[in-house]
């Protein structure tokens, strides 16, 4: 007997191929059948009529931070709710294990650099995860049976150094002996089930002291000694960051990837791939690095997302403003300080050169203050302010339009919330991401969903990508856009038996109405542990999500089951060789 039937359906199999209609019958976990409508005989304890709905393979989210958020929220929330049945998580180097026993600080320190260079809620962080793991191993089994959602994980290169050399992994450099336990480390880290190794050289990423977080301060070779050892394991790759990767890479950071990805024999992928028509140059030069991969015997696939994501800023808060070069000193004062600094002419002068420099790449783009809207407002000043932009407020005031800014964000004690509007919504840079998608190296995710909760809210993505290609600007086809956002990333993490709709496959679903499906806005809700603020987006027009076969979302709302795996390298995932 089978446990469901879906009847009806138009079913988009991952594949690419073009959509038919169908019944999909699910038994133990398993996609059991696939019949044309009114084919399948045996019987079903429950099913659904799904007549003018589509039925496609649960979207595979390749780059997320849900390390600490499964703890308290097993449901791996906006994600699950918009689609997303699989995630990648242990990105960008960070991972909450393995913690070394003689250290009990340790804990502290990770969850102090999580909550500076992940913007998590430290709060969540210290009540919401038991921390009572010391192997990667014993944070996987932490996991087990108790999430909605399959998650696979990647070991951090930070947590590695951490374990091993203790404080002086921020600035030091391992002795022979010591790099020979970190590769003990790592290899039982990948025989417990890690995916691979994830690492970060970027520029921007400071641990709770403000200190380079460790892996930054690896040498090449101490990179190349972990990518030989992911060799040695099934089903693993490497994930990695370096400063390029937010602009444009030197000679120096596409000779590392290469060199890394052609040691391990496994893919390498990296995020973001920004695409912009006023930098058309940059598309190019990043994948370079991809075209010089397959020569070497390697693979370096870019991240890009194909929606753009609002982002949450604020000069009272830690937020991507503080990331623009020399930024950070005037941002980190006490707040008493940085209202007099930046109502200084000369500071805010200095800001804005630096900001509008070459050095602050991508930032770049967050220097158009006209373009600015003003978000909630706290005081009597600022009132009827809500949804105005800057440029028309300085207009009247006769003010430069970061200077206006500054003075209605001092008002509030710095706590206004700012949207900046995108520059890169033109026609051109939609023509760009076009082309871009086709190649075969660019895959779609990067939205870091379970962290930078209170700034951004990238999750939807899938869901919103989906609508814009139904009923919006329609870059790709139905068919193209599921296989980008479940096959493609399957195929790349090796994933056995996912991301299509297949007989004998998992039965990961997602159910929508093409008339309908897209994300609502992201709106700020206190829900973590501690009444920490994230911000959320409701899934519109998804009907139902399944997760190995069991129903984990309906109309919107979590059932409360949690059928997912834990994702072990080996076991769930097959190696994709780059030989």
């Amino acid at each position: 007997m089978l446990d469901h039937l879906i009847k009806g359906a138009t079913v988009v199999d991952g594949t690419g191929a073009p959509a038919h209609v169908a019944d999909v019958g699910i038994r133990d976990g398993r996609i059991a059948v696939i019949a044309e409508p009114g084919a399948v005989a045996e019987e079903a304890r429950t099913s659904e009529d799904a007549e003018g709905l589509i039925l496609a393979p649960g979207f595979v989210d390749p780059h997320t931070h849900y390390d600490a958020q499964l703890f308290w929220d097993p449901y791996a929330t906006p994600s699950l709710n918009h689609g997303v049945t699989t995630v990648a998580g242990g990105n960008c180097g960070f991972t909450l294990a393995p913690l070394n026993p003689a250290r009990p600080e340790d804990a502290d320190y990770t969850r102090r650099m999580m909550s500076k260079v992940e913007g998590m809620s430290l709060v969540a962080l210290e009540e919401g995860a038991p921390w009572s793991w010391n192997s990667f191993g014993e944070y996987l089994d932490a996991l087990d049976g108790r999430v909605a959602v399959n998650a696979g994980f990647m070991v951090g290169h930070c947590a590695l150094r951490r374990y091993v050399m203790g404080a002086d992994a921020v600035g030091g450099q391992p002795t022979p002996e010591q790099l020979d336990e970190m590769l003990r480390l790592f290899h039982d880290a990948m025989d417990a089930g890690a995916w691979g190794l994830s690492t970060t050289q970027s520029s921007t990423h400071s641990d709770g002291d403000g200190e380079p977080v460790a892996s930054r301060h690896a040498k090449p070779a101490e990179l190349i000694a972990l990518s030989r050892a992911v060799a040695e394991h099934e089903g693993t790759q490497i994930e990695a960051i370096v400063a390029g990767c937010l602009d444009q890479f030197s000679d120096d950071e596409i000779d590392l990837f290469v060199e890394m990805s052609a040691a391990a024999g496994r893919p390498l992928n990296w995020n973001v791939l920004t695409i912009d028509s006023a930098v058309p140059e940059r598309v190019p030069r990043q994948l370079v690095a991809s075209e010089r991969a397959r020569k070497s015997g390697g693979r370096i696939v870019a991240l890009t997302m194909p929606i753009l994501t609002p982002m949450n800023m604020s000069l009272g808060t830690f937020c991507a403003l503080n990331l623009i070069p020399g930024w950070g000193d005037v941002l980190g004062l006490p707040v008493p300080e940085r209202i007099a600094k930046l109502r200084d002419p000369e500071v805010r002068g200095e800001m804005l050169r630096r900001a509008a420099s070459k050095e602050a790449g991508v930032f770049r783009r967050l220097s158009n203050f006209d373009r600015y809207v003003i978000g909630d407002t706290y005081s009597k000043e600022n009132e009827g302010l809500t949804g105005r932009v800057v440029g028309d407020i300085a207009a009247e005031r006769g003010q430069e339009a970061f200077q206006c800014l500054v003075e209605i964000c001092a008002n509030d004690d710095l706590r206004t919330v700012l949207w900046p509007m995108p520059s890169d919504n033109d026609p051109e840079s939609w023509a760009l991401r076009q082309e871009a998608w086709q190649h075969e190296d660019v895959m779609l995710g990067g939205s870091d969903a379970g962290a930078h909760l209170d700034r951004m809210c990238g999750a939807p993505y899938t869901t919103r990508f989906i609508g814009d290609c139904l009923r919006g600007r329609k870059l790709v086809g139905l068919e193209q856009a599921v296989k980008m956002l479940t096959d493609d990333p399957a195929q790349l993490f090796g994933l056995r038996e996912r991301g299509r709709i297949e007989e004998g496959f998992h039965a990961d679903l997602v159910l929508f109405d093409p008339e309908r499906i897209d994300a609502g806005k992201a709106t700020l809700v206190h829900d973590l542990p501690g009444d920490s603020p994230r911000l959320d987006s409701k899934a519109i027009g998804v009907n139902a999500v399944w997760v190995n076969g069991v129903e984990a979302i309906r109309e919107d709302r979590v059932t409360g089951a949690t059928p997912g795996t834990v994702l072990r390298s080996g076991r769930d995932t097959r190696t994709v060789s780059t030989k």
